[in-house]
C-alpha cells in the first residue's frame, strides 16, 4: 500500500486536473475518471483533508494539477478523459521513465516531492555501463575499484570491534557475517584508527570510481548520451510535477534528446572524486545554447556506499543533481 502521503501528492495532483471548483467538491464526487483510485483511497484523503493534517502537501499538489490543466505545454484547458494512477506497484521491467500519472493513454506525470534524486543503482551499471544496460550485479564494487584500501579499512576495523571469528580477507564475509558487524556496529561511527583507514578508502573508491567512468566514456557521442540518461532524457516528452526539496513547486517538461541537441550543444562532461565524508564522485556537463550562444552547466554528484551500513549489502550509486530543476539543459518549465 502507497504511504498517506504519496496518495496525496500523486491522486490529488490528478483530481487537480479535473475541473472541480475546489478540492473538497472533488473529494466528495469521487470521480470515475481517476482510475486504480478505490473507495478506500479516498476515503483517507477525505479523513485527512478533514483533519488538517498534510494541508500544504493537499493545496500544493491540487495546484499543480490545476496549473497543468491550463498549461500550454499541457491540457491547455482540455478536460481529460481518463487519468490512470499506477499507484503502488512492482514494475513488469526496467522502467526508464518515472511515471506515476497517464492522461489520456498521452501525457505521462512524475510527482516528485522533496528529492533531488536522480538514480539509486548498481555501481557498475552507472560507471561501466554508463545507465544503458541493466542486469543483476552481485559484485562488490568495492573491492573492484580500491581493493587494497577495502581490505585495510576492514582489517583495522575487524581488530577494533574485536571480530576475530571475523573472516580475515573481506571478500569472504558472508550474509551471516555483514549481519554480526551490523548488530555491533554504530551508524555513521567509525572508532580510532579506523577513521583514518575510512578516510583513505573513500578516497580510493571516489578515485577508482571516477576513473571507470571516465574510462568508459570514450567519445563525444558517449559523453552526451551519458548526461541524457543522468537526467533522464528520453524518447518521448514528459512531466513533473512537484516540489523542491526547499518545497518550492516544481513544473517543467523532461524533453528528449532532439529537444536537447536543437536547443544546445554539449561541450564537456566531466566527473572527479571530492574528498568527503563517503565516497563521493562529483559530475558536471557544460554546454552553449545554440540561440543566444549563453554558456551553462549542470551539476550533480553520487555517492558512492553500502546499502545496509558498514560492510552491510552490495554497494549503492545515488545519483543526486545539485544545481536547480529549472536551471537544466532539457528541462523546460511549464508555460
Amino acid at each position: 500500500m502507497a504511504s498517506l502521503r504519496t496518495e496525496i501528492t500523486e491522486i490529488v495532483t490528478g483530481l487537480g486536473m479535473l475541473g472541480y471548483r475546489d478540492l473538497k467538491q472533488a473529494l466528495e464526487v469521487r470521480p470515475g475518471h481517476i482510475l486504480n483510485v478505490a473507495e478506500a483511497h479516498f476515503d483517507r484523503l477525505s479523513a485527512a483533508y478533514e483533519s488538517g493534517d498534510h494541508l500544504a502537501e493537499f493545496e500544493l499538489a491540487w495546484d499543480n494539477g490545476a496549473t497543468f490543466a491550463r498549461a500550454q505545454d499541457g491540457l491547455r484547458g482540455r478536460p481529460p478523459w481518463t487519468i490512470e494512477w499506477k499507484g503502488p506497484h512492482r514494475p513488469p521491467g526496467y522502467e526508464q521513465v518515472p511515471v506515476d500519472l497517464r492522461i489520456d493513454h498521452v501525457y505521462l506525470v512524475s510527482c516528485k516531492y522533496g528529492s533531488n534524486i536522480l538514480h539509486n543503482v548498481a555501481p557498475a551499471h552507472l560507471f561501466d555501463r554508463l545507465l544503458a544496460e541493466r542486469r543483476g550485479d552481485r559484485e562488490d564494487w568495492f573491492g573492484v575499484v580500491a581493493p587494497e584500501a577495502y581490505q585495510a579499512l576492514y582489517e583495522t576495523y575487524r581488530a577494533e570491534a574485536g571480530l576475530d571469528d571475523l573472516p580475515a580477507d573481506v571478500t569472504a564475509l558472508s550474509a551471516e557475517d555483514r549481519s554480526v558487524i551490523k548488530a555491533g556496529s554504530s551508524r555513521g561511527l567509525w572508532p580510532g584508527l579506523s577513521q583514518n583507514a575510512y578516510n583513505d578508502f573513500t578516497l580510493a573508491v571516489a578515485r577508482g570510481s571516477a576513473q571507470r567512468w571516465l574510462d568508459a566514456m570514450c567519445t563525444a557521442t558517449d559523453r552526451e548520451e551519458m548526461f541524457w540518461r543522468i537526467i533522464r532524457l528520453q524518447a518521448s516528452p514528459y512531466f513533473v510535477l512537484g516540489a523542491s526539496v526547499d518545497a518550492a513547486p516544481l513544473r517543467y517538461r523532461v524533453g528528449t534528446p532532439w529537444d536537447f541537441r536543437n536547443a544546445f550543444e554539449l561541450r564537456t562532461f566531466d566527473a572527479w572524486a571530492d574528498p568527503a565524508g563517503q565516497p563521493l564522485v562529483r559530475w558536471r556537463a557544460d554546454m552553449v545554447d545554440r540561440h543566444d550562444g549563453r554558456r551553462s552547466a549542470t551539476e550533480g554528484h553520487v555517492e558512492v556506499r553500502w546499502s545496509h551500513g558498514k560492510f552491510g549489502g552490495m554497494p549503492e550509486a545515488k545519483v543526486k543533481l545539485d544545481t536547480a530543476h529549472d536551471a537544466v539543459a532539457g528541462y523546460f518549465t511549464l508555460s
